[in-house]
């Protein structure tokens, strides 16, 4: 943390800027803010990190075109390793604050505008964020570094390969990936759409998803936010395949945590953040398999 800290009070950049104050929240980055004169920014600190596929040439990139968008603050400089934003004065909110039937209705036009405006304003290299190769590269890295949980990863591949399977066919657009509540910001006048460390092309089932599982809609949640975003009731079929992004989506949590327990370095207890994503996964899978 002081390391970063010395980096970011370093930055060219600025002109008569305050010390950098931490901010709190990030497990992927370290944060803080900055006001310079009559202005503040959000100084986001993280060199890529490849187990968790975070490179960041392509958060930048959709990070300048999420702004472009009209979706998050604007991108005013970087560096290798710096990602300096306007800082957004607004509130923050929680999984009680986006499963709201208001909220969501103001959280389905951002992510229709993710989906399909961000492209339009992406430039250089793009990844792509397929779920199933990450859980396939997250079992190969935990074998790597010899993970306490390698007598589950045999049946977690099998399931992720029953999930990807089940999915079928997919429609291609830009994801966001990363729905945690805390990725939005009212300002009481508009919501903001922040953090694109995952972001890439990916199917609209995942952050679809994703969003239901961080935030844990209900059934009837689910059906409203599937059917506001398709423009149609969802069949089975739809049910089927959202269902099985939705273990998925959870079951990549779950392996992140994994990961980070042998390969993060920030002060975070990822152990307790496995268990309590694995007991998530368990019980929406095993529901899943029920339903089906």
């Amino acid at each position: 943390m002081t390391d970063a800290k010395s980096r970011v009070a370093a930055l060219s950049f600025w002109n008569n800027a305050d010390e950098p104050i931490p901010l709190d929240g990030g497990i992927t980055n370290v944060n803080f803010t900055v006001k310079d004169g009559d202005d503040k920014f959000v100084v986001r600190v993280g060199d890529d990190i490849p187990q968790h596929h975070v490179m960041r040439f392509n958060e930048r990139a959709a990070s300048i075109a999420a702004y472009k968008a009209g979706l998050s603050p604007e991108v005013v400089h970087t560096e290798p390793g710096i990602l300096v934003i306007r800082f957004i004065d607004g509130t923050t909110l929680t999984p009680e604050d986006v499963a709201k039937p208001e909220m969501l209705a103001r959280i389905i036009p951002l992510l229709k505008t993710c989906h399909r405006d961000v492209p339009k304003f992406l430039t250089g290299p793009s990844l792509i964020f397929w779920v199933f190769h990450v859980l396939r590269d997250y079992a190969h890295t935990l074998r790597a570094g010899n993970t306490r949980h390698g007598d589950r990863l045999e049946r977690l591949q099998e399931i992720a390969a029953e999930l990807e399977h089940n999915v079928g066919a997919i429609d291609v657009v830009f994801g966001h990936n990363d729905l945690l509540a805390a990725n939005f910001i009212d300002d009481g006048k508009r919501l903001w759409l922040i953090d694109w460390d995952y972001a890439g092309f990916n199917s609209p089932l995942f952050d679809l998803a994703n969003l239901a599982s961080n935030n844990e809609f209900l059934r009837d949640q689910e059906a409203w936010l599937l059917e506001q975003y398709f423009g149609t009731s969802p069949d089975a079929c739809t049910w089927k395949r959202y269902g099985a992004m939705k273990c998925a989506s959870l079951l990549r949590e779950t392996m992140w945590s994994m990961v980070s327990e042998i390969h993060s370095d920030l002060d975070f207890d990822f152990a307790s953040y496995t268990a309590e994503n694995l007991d998530r996964f368990e019980h929406t899978y095993s529901n899943y398999t029920h339903e089906k």
